[in-house]
């Protein structure tokens, strides 16, 4: 089945139009990315699809629940690890589970049972009696986690799940979310800066930017389509005209030059080059190294919006971030 569908999802702030005409659908059990820059919508669509707040139009239902009118059966099957922390510091990682079992009226009995379960799943039994104040920020995040997870939520939610985290706690969330998508057929919709994050661990990737989704497909798929191999040589021989020599072959996108050395962007790399290798070698050229290089997702996302996925900060929707927070705080 569906587990998300999006139908032309618009959301304005005053002037700010933060989503334009936003569509995709994920499927039960799939690993979805949903990668942007600051301020491209990520968090905003995350924000609707958990009914936190209302689009200006469009449509959105989660495990076939409308976001507009059937907000208490979305929220009975989703579960949230936002960017910010929401687990209390003053309470102990048990009694912060033991609060959110509660909140989603699970039977006391079952409610422990679960909670053991997590808590081995994070790997935090040893740390549950102590208070939240006395955790390192990767066992915050872990507890997070736990806390999305106590209820058993058809739909997963992660918003930045593993930022600031070093590189092992970040391969440990992702061996636990895994296990939960295997085992459980867990639905994932996630966001992340992490393009090696994403490349590993999401089934399909959609590209936001500016509100708009400028590109859907399997990890593989965007980099074929959108991305460039590259063939770096490094020739011995004098007097050739390396730009040239390269130029007209079929497949060569970009040739740059420098010294003996000659790097060629291509359409399918292992086709180009015995081509390229052919006109070396007939020239009289003598190839003395040979690397080629696939594309990376850091390339496709530049590719399709012609900035890399950390230069905007600041961003309108990192202050609505906030400020949700703060009414968090407040009530």
């Amino acid at each position: 089945m569906r587990a998300i569908e999006a139908e032309g999802l618009r959301k304005v702030f005053g002037r700010v139009v933060a989503l334009d005409g936003v569509s995709f659908t994920v499927e039960e059990g799939e690993v979805f990315g949903l990668l942007g820059p600051n301020g491209a919508g990520k968090t905003t669509t995350i924000s609707i699809l958990t009914t936190l707040i209302r689009p200006t139009s469009g449509s959105a239902r989660v495990w076939g629940y409308d976001v507009r009118t059937e907000t208490s059966k979305v929220r009975s099957v989703i579960g949230l690890v936002p960017q910010d922390l929401t687990v209390d510091d003053e309470l102990t990682g048990l009694e912060n589970l033991r609060l959110m079992a509660a909140l989603y009226h699970v039977p006391k009995d079952v409610a422990e049972r679960r909670i053991e379960e997590v808590l081995e799943l994070v790997d935090l039994k040893e740390a549950a009696g102590r208070r939240v104040e006395t955790y390192s920020g990767g066992m915050r995040k872990r507890l997070e986690l736990a806390a999305a997870l106590v209820h058993r939520p058809k739909v997963l939610f992660l918003d930045e799940p593993t930022l600031g985290l070093d590189v092992q706690t970040r391969a440990h969330i992702w061996d636990y979310i895994r296990r939960l998508v295997r085992e459980e057929q867990l639905t994932v919709l996630m966001t992340t800066h992490y393009m090696d994050e994403a490349d590993a661990n999401c089934d399909r990737i959609a590209v936001i930017d500016r509100g708009r989704i400028m590109a859907i497909g399997t990890p593989r798929e965007l980099k074929v389509k959108h991305g460039s191999d590259v063939i770096e040589l490094e020739v011995q021989g004098d007097g050739f005209d390396l730009q040239n020599l390269v130029k007209g072959v079929e497949g060569v996108t970009d040739v740059r030059v420098s010294g003996n050395r000659i790097s060629v962007r291509v359409v399918r790399g292992e086709e180009v080059l015995p081509e390229l290798m052919r006109r070396m070698i007939s020239s009289g050229l003598s190839v003395s190294r040979i690397e080629m290089r696939r594309p990376t997702l850091d390339e496709v996302f530049i590719a399709l919006t012609g900035r890399s996925i950390r230069e905007e900060q600041g961003s309108w929707e990192e202050v609505f971030r906030q400020s949700m927070n703060v009414r968090r705080v407040r009530a």
